[in-house]
């Protein structure tokens, strides 16, 4: 599994080991047939980013199953909409060909950009999600965003006791995928 993201998936400001990404590698490890998790996140990262860095690991890896968390770093930043959206669509295309299943995580931006720029980034994630078929989690910080003591003090960051929370957000979403998929590795040491 490759969790493909920003600074929300990089444990940004707080211990790595306490990141919501290392409490999923600890819940899957025991899991028959184990499941391997590769965190690629980097903080900053925008959707052109990633779009650039994503062909290089879906080779190296040929993860089974990519979440892709990416494009608040764009909503932030006020870039294109139409960018944001081809990027991530290249994105779950490249992940669909080269054979993995794709979990497609939504972040919601701050009020102060307006509800029309608000609005219209929250449905390019749900628009990709069904043009692409792909499973979607619609707000990673759904249940964290607006409480102040889950956030760090730059209120953009989730803090560590956050983390549990944002992984109880991503495990309703995946693990569904995890139970209608075996690891390629464990497919072909049973045959």
């Amino acid at each position: 599994m490759l969790v493909f993201g920003d600074s929300l998936s990089a444990a940004h400001g707080i211990d790595g080991g306490s990141g919501w990404v290392s409490l999923l590698e600890r819940r899957i490890s025991d899991r028959e047939p184990p499941w391997e998790v590769h965190n690629a996140s980097v903080g900053g990262e925008t959707t052109a980013g990633g779009r650039t860095r994503l062909p290089e690991l879906l080779e190296q890896l040929q993860p089974d199953l990519v979440i892709v968390e990416l494009g608040g770093n764009d909503g932030l930043r006020g870039l294109s909409l139409r960018a944001m959206r081809e990027n991530l669509g290249a994105m779950l295309q490249a992940i669909e060909t080269a054979g993995a299943s794709a979990l497609l995580v939504g972040i919601e931006i701050p009020p102060n950009y307006g509800p029309v720029y608000t609005e219209r980034f929250r449905a390019v994630f749900h628009d990709l999600a069904a043009h692409h078929d792909v499973a979607l989690l619609p707000f990673l910080l759904e249940g964290v965003a607006l409480d102040p003591g889950m956030m760090l003090d730059d209120g953009i960051h989730p803090s560590a006791a956050a983390q549990p929370r944002i992984l109880e957000n991503v495990w309703a979403v995946l693990e569904p995928l995890l139970s209608d998929r075996e690891p390629r590795a464990a497919q072909t040491t049973a045959h």
